[in-house]
């Protein structure tokens, strides 16, 4: 099925729970937890090289810790396996009992090397098929939307916003990184390949301790509330978003699915229209018919590397899920036209859009 043999580069990453350790702790070993009913039930145990990688780790969040987890992550060979050695495992009882086997035509273990169904194509100047850090974010808006605007008042930079249905979404992926005014952001976002230019394109990738802006709600350090540790959120989680501005919880992204349609059909309608990756001769690109404008900037792993460009996208939400309390993130993907909410690690590093107040 579409959504499991699409969720490759981040099952690389998404199998060890480390968010930030303030300090060591007892570690159990765990799969990841899936998302809510609506979506197929699966914990991910992953295997590299048909042997399977497990990563354990026990977490803490808290205003200054830094991230140290080491997750093995599968590279990619010359060309796209034919099927996933991903093993699918029926999570808890809150799941539907079906056991799932992750088998794919595209089971793309890195960014950087697809193979003989299709190499990741450099973008023409118009981004037509293929993603490209060299096309500016201007181009791939939908020109036909008249978009409105923000300014984030802490840094002054000016995004992108558009309103479907009831609901003021920015347009453009956040790209706010003070550290020193926002102490959550330390060693806990990062422009894709680590290069500036990309954050211009597509916005920073934060971990979820960052999205929520962990050092804002729990100033006691001693709160723990990683591993199998539900988070002491309030009803509304503003996050790292600008002032007027939050960060969406999974129901916001259920209301925005249903706003344009349906999940189902919500992927295609939310991508961009360039930039995404063509999936055995077929386009990835998307409709934007409403001027969402998600572009396939991937993400970050626990273990540092980067992937997933022309792709994926991800985009945190600001709800956990399950016994492991792993947040949900909102996914898009190039081979399918629906949309996804999937739990994951908190360490991982992904896109945040913000959802006016």
């Amino acid at each position: 099925m579409a959504l499991e043999k699409s969720k490759s580069f981040f099952a690389l990453a998404i199998s060890s729970l480390l968010l930030l350790a303030a300090c060591d702790g007892d570690s159990s070993s765990s799969p990841v937890t899936p998302s809510d009913s609506e979506e197929s039930s699966s914990s991910v145990t992953l295997a590299k090289s048909s042997s399977s990688v497990k990563s354990s780790s026990s977490v803490i969040l808290s205003d200054s810790e830094k991230s140290s987890s080491s997750v093995a992550t599968a590279k990619s060979s010359s060309s796209v396996k034919k099927e996933s050695s991903s093993s699918v495992i029926p999570s808890s009882s809150e799941e539907s009992s079906s056991s799932v086997k992750a088998a794919s035509s595209s089971s793309v273990l890195s960014s950087s090397s697809l193979g003989s169904e299709g190499t990741i194509a450099s973008s023409s100047s118009t981004g037509e098929a293929g993603w490209s850090w060299d096309v500016p974010k201007e181009e791939r808006l939908n020109s036909e939307i008249t978009y409105g605007s923000m300014t984030d008042s802490r840094d002054k930079k000016v995004y992108k916003t558009v309103k479907i249905g009831e609901q003021t979404w920015m347009a453009e992926n956040l790209n706010y990184a003070d550290s020193a005014t926002t102490p959550s952001l330390l060693e806990r976002s990062w422009c894709y390949n680590n290069d500036s230019a990309n954050c211009v394109v597509a916005g920073r990738l934060y971990t979820w301790a960052a999205a929520i802006d962990s050092a804002k709600l729990y100033n006691d350090k001693s709160i723990d509330c990683g591993y199998r540790k539900a988070c002491a959120l309030p009803d509304t989680v503003y996050g790292i978003c600008p002032p007027g501005w939050h960060l969406p919880d999974k129901t916001e992204w259920s209301k925005l699915f249903t706003a344009v349609g349906g999940k189902s059909t919500a992927g295609k309608i939310l991508k961009s229209q360039t930039g995404w990756n063509d999936h055995i001769g077929t386009s990835g690109n998307g409709t934007d018919a409403y001027g969402f404008s998600a572009f396939p900037a991937g993400g970050r792993g626990n273990d540092g590397a980067f992937g997933g460009e022309g792709l994926y996208a991800y985009f945190w939400s600001a709800t956990e899920y399950g016994s492991y309390n792993n947040p949900f993130s909102m996914d898009l993907y190039y081979d399918t036209e629906g949309a996804s909410l999937y739990s994951y690690s908190k360490n991982v590093a992904f896109s945040v859009r913000c959802l006016k107040d």
